[in-house]
């Protein structure tokens, strides 16, 4: 709790002193301009310590004070869970340095003072008193489980959460919105779409009034690889595994290659930015491994490249259709030149005409990004209210 006269210098200043958790106020002065500047720290908990969250604690460590100065804010490690490392809880927070340096071993975080080798994501939920949980755990795109339990926990509590899976955004995204909603909470899953890059974001406020009528892109960097890798003389099996030795492709590549992996991103951008309430199952779904060197041949002498292409557009008649197939694509289409693991979109404007937009799909560094990225703005949202 702020005490009083930390309250009476923020009530002189003009400055926000209360949010709706339990996150606290440190007040830190800029000798320029004798500005008075707050900044608030917010306790976060990790479930997932796989590459993402712990590129995330990486980022803590490094980067903490440098988001003091620029966004107002600091992180702070409280309680980590993961079916592998094990979990740990600190409410006076864990040292990020130490938690980034722990070993890949099973059970890891049992050589950490009060760390377990056990998992317990709902310990660490309900009991590290974290404001924000950053989840980024192995789901089940079926039913996007058990991720959207996870979420759900932290909601209802009244905590916010931020997430790079895509299971929860595109089969439950609705009902953890309105669940948020009621509790004050916040839900950011730009991860979920073009890991770090922030498509949903820019779409929804630097294209705002452009009127958005449908997109295209390459949303699967593996499946990209792939195609990339086969234009250079690879055959598709050898094509995967070489993109599962550069850590492209999962051991099981079939939710990349086959669609699964787009369809569900599919799902997500119709749904977020054209108003759409698609699931999977509306969504034809063609994968790239009936692709065979002789097509990608063909396709070279023709001018042209494979690409796996996710879209979505709406119709006259207000509906929305929405498919994942290989598509030939002219080398003068924007997307034709995406090559490797990078991801491209083009928006469909009535406004400005088509918008492309190019940047990282993959990399943990990179989605670790995307979840910064909502934490700043569930931050900048907080101010907001505080004002």
């Amino acid at each position: 709790m702020l005490s009083p006269a930390s309250i009476l210098l923020a009530t002189m200043i003009g400055l926000p002193y209360s949010y709706e958790h339990c996150c606290s106020l440190v007040f830190q002065y800029r000798k320029h301009n004798n500005e008075a500047h707050v900044v608030t720290e917010y306790k976060i908990a990790l479930l997932g310590f796989g590459g993402v969250n712990r590129a995330l604690t990486q980022l803590i460590a490094d980067k903490n004070e440098h988001w003091a100065n620029e966004f107002g804010f600091k992180l702070k490690i409280v309680g980590v869970s993961d079916l592998y490392f094990g979990s740990i809880i600190n409410k006076n927070g864990l040292d990020a340095h130490e938690l980034a340096a722990v070993p890949a071993v099973k059970g890891g975080f049992r050589t950490l003072p009060a760390g377990s080798a056990e998992p317990a994501n709902e310990t660490v939920i309900r009991f590290s008193g974290a404001d924000l949980i950053a989840e980024a755990t192995f789901t089940n795109p079926v039913d996007g489980e058990p991720a959207t339990t996870f979420c759900r926990w932290a909601l209802e509590k009244g905590i916010s959460v931020v997430t790079t899976n895509k299971g929860p955004v595109a089969l439950h995204a609705e009902s953890l919105k309105a669940l948020a909603r009621t509790t004050g909470a916040q839900f950011e899953f730009e991860g979920s779409v073009m890991s770090g890059t922030p498509v949903i974001r820019l779409a929804k406020e630097s294209l705002a009034g452009s009127e958005i009528s449908g997109f295209k892109g390459i949303l699967n960097g593996t499946s990209n690889f792939v195609l990339s890798s086969m234009e250079e003389g690879l055959d598709f099996s050898d094509a995967v595994a070489k993109a599962q030795e550069l850590g492209y492709a999962e051991a099981d590549p079939t939710a990349d290659v086959e669609g699964h992996d787009v369809r569900l991103k599919v799902v997500i951008l119709a749904n977020e930015l054209l108003g759409a309430k698609l699931t999977p199952s509306d969504v034809l779904c063609k994968g790239i491994s009936g692709i065979t060197s002789t097509d990608i041949a063909e396709a070279t002498k023709a001018n042209a490249r494979w690409k796996l292409i996710g879209s979505a557009e709406k119709m006259s008649n207000g509906s929305i259709t929405a498919s994942v197939s290989p598509q030939l694509l002219p080398q003068g289409d924007a997307l034709a030149g995406v090559s490797g693991a990078t991801n491209a979109i083009t928006f469909n404007t009535n406004v400005l005409g088509p918008v492309t937009v190019v940047g990282a799909g993959a990399g943990r560094f990179e989605t670790a990004f995307a979840l910064l990225s909502d934490i700043v703005s569930i931050h900048k949202n907080k101010t907001k209210i505080g004002k």
